[in-house]
């Protein structure tokens, strides 16, 4: 089987492309330079289509993955990924080296799960997350923060989550899990996880396993800044699901279909940290879907 890397010559600000084009290319592997936004979705698609199934290595962040994974649908193909994004959140739910070029072109592969989704009449897969509500308005705020120099998709994370403070606006919505009512109205955020990781590495979803054939749900309730800033840290290092009583502000169940519902027109969705306009949306995992390239962790 081929290996072709999509790089996305925007990912990480742009550094380093030429070295890593000639790595690639010493390696004797293809690789294809995407030229705007779904130009990587297309490409392999198009290339499943006229060539066949190959190994295809997303270089950039979680937004490239995705494309990479909607593009390989419908296709017997491999997926991995090189993390030269800001945020590679992703590749934290595994040990391996996600750097090392010959190693991704020869490791093994593992059978995960992705998540389906609908809104607006369009299908698409997640590999990872969607944020809704205070996540999704702190990762619009990120995208704008980590353009500028010296700061990391950490960093950029945290600083975004100040300012959305000030303006803690949420959502309004009506949740259906596994077609029953759950909850009906504000909310400060919820995640629809398959992966642990998002923004940099909060882990704000520490029950997910990218292979158990559930989708993790975690929701927190409309509580006062009071209440939320002495989470945050907990919240964000993946212990907050430790603290007594934590169910009073957050809840989190497993599930295999979810339905969110916006009590107005439309609301904001950030999947695999690309930011959407979405009406009603139904989430479904699909369990053991692709094969993801697994890098052994080094000795």
């Amino acid at each position: 089987m081929n290996t072709v890397f999509i790089v996305n010559p925007k990912a990480g600000q742009g550094k380093n492309i030429e070295n890593l084009t000639k790595e690639i290319a010493s390696a004797n592997a293809m690789y294809y330079i995407t030229k705007s936004v779904g130009d990587a979705e297309n490409f392999v698609r198009n290339f499943c289509k006229t060539k066949g199934p190959a190994r295809f290595i997303a270089c950039g962040g979680d937004g490239t993955l995705n494309e990479v994974l909607n593009g390989i649908a419908g296709f017997d193909a491999e997926i991995g990924v090189l993390p030269i994004g800001t945020g590679n959140d992703f590749c934290r739910n595994f040990q391996g080296d996600f750097h090392n070029i010959r190693t991704l072109i020869d490791a093994s592969c593992q059978t995960i799960d992705v998540i389906r989704y609908t809104t607006n009449g369009n299908t698409r897969l997640c590999a990872n997350m969607f944020n809704i509500g205070f996540d999704c308005n702190v990762a619009d705020m990120v995208a704008d923060i980590k353009k500028k120099p010296f700061i990391s998709g950490s960093l950029a994370y945290f600083m975004s989550i100040l300012v959305a403070l000030i303006k803690k606006k949420g959502a309004n919505l009506k949740l259906e899990i596994d077609s029953e009512p759950f909850f009906d109205g504000p909310i400060l955020l919820t995640s629809v996880a398959n992966g642990k990781f998002c923004g940099g590495g909060i882990m704000s979803n520490p029950l997910s396993d990218i292979c158990d054939g559930y989708i993790n749900v975690n929701v927190i309730y409309n509580i006062p800044r009071r209440r939320f800033i002495p989470l945050l840290p907990r919240y964000m290092k993946g212990t907050h699901i430790k603290l007594k009583n934590i169910e009073k502000f957050i809840y989190n169940t497993k599930c295999k279909k979810l339905k969110i519902t916006p009590n107005s027109q439309n609301f904001r969705i950030c999947a695999d940290g690309e930011i959407h306009d979405a009406g009603v949306v139904e989430f479904e995992i699909l369990p053991k879907a692709i094969q993801f390239v697994t890098p052994k962790k080094d000795a």
